[in-house]
């Protein structure tokens, strides 16, 4: 805490004009307090570097850093804000336990998302950029904030997902093999005749022309959701990562079989 006890020609004035002895406390306690994280968040990034062997900085541990010196900012600023007028801090605290328990209550999934954030945000199983699979959303991660994940589908749509789902859900992250998975969802009415094998066969025929690229013998087609008047299927298939023209290609030869299996068998 700082105070001004030290007898000094300045106490006759802090003691005489409180408000200014208040703001120049909170003053003084913001500037060392932005001061010591900012020293903290450059030694930190400084240690970082010369650990790390990579020339690319991890984004997720900067970001981490970047938020983690956010919360303790504001945190000063409150505490700051509290010295301004006049309110001990420890003080205030000890005063409002129940209704601090009532708020950690009320601000206890935002308080989860934001731990579940930061462990994200300091290890290197999901980083920005990764492609990854969580429940039915294939994306690019486009962003962790301290609430939520931003992701990024092929088809340019935003979806937001909490960190505690994040975290706690089955997440397939392409990114870190040297193939990832295409994935083809369709909604086939009852009354189609499907044979799930004749059509995986069909589907795989197509992708002959690119099995230097695809994994032909890892393609699978499974029901994925029943409805009362159709079912979605899923046809999905491994391919080589880094081949975004080709891949494509394969999509549209995939997307024309089903088009063409269709029609055959509305005429049917």
């Amino acid at each position: 805490m700082v105070g001004f006890e030290s007898n000094s020609w300045f106490s006759p004035f802090f003691e005489s004009h409180i408000i200014a002895s208040n703001l120049i406390r909170a003053i003084i306690f913001l500037l060392s307090g932005n001061l010591i994280i900012s020293l903290a968040r450059i030694i930190t990034l400084r240690f970082y570097l010369q650990k790390t062997e990579e020339t690319k900085v991890q984004p997720n541990f900067v970001i981490g850093i970047d938020r983690l010196s956010t919360l303790l900012n504001i945190m000063i600023i409150l505490i700051t804000l509290m010295l301004a007028f006049g309110v001990r801090p420890l003080e205030f605290l000890t005063s409002i336990t129940i209704v601090a328990a009532a708020i950690a209550l009320l601000t206890k999934d935002y308080i989860t998302n934001i731990v579940n954030g930061l462990i994200m945000m300091f290890s290197d199983q999901l980083e920005i950029g990764d492609k990854i699979l969580i429940g039915k959303n294939v994306g690019f991660i486009r962003d962790i904030t301290l609430i939520n994940m931003v992701l990024k589908t092929e088809t340019g749509e935003i979806v937001i997902v909490p960190n505690t789902l994040a975290l706690t859900s089955e997440v397939v992250n392409y990114s870190k093999n040297n193939a990832h998975q295409v994935i083809f969802d369709s909604e086939i009415p009852f009354f189609s005749k499907l044979q799930l094998i004749d059509l995986e066969q069909q589907l795989s025929k197509a992708l002959g022309p690119f099995s230097e690229l695809v994994f032909v013998e890892g393609a699978q087609l499974n029901v994925i959701e029943r409805k009362p008047e159709s079912m979605i299927i899923r046809y999905q298939f491994p391919i080589k990562s880094g081949e975004k023209a080709t891949e494509i290609s394969v999509r549209k030869a995939i997307n024309q079989e089903l088009i063409n299996w269709s029609d055959e068998n509305r005429k049917a």
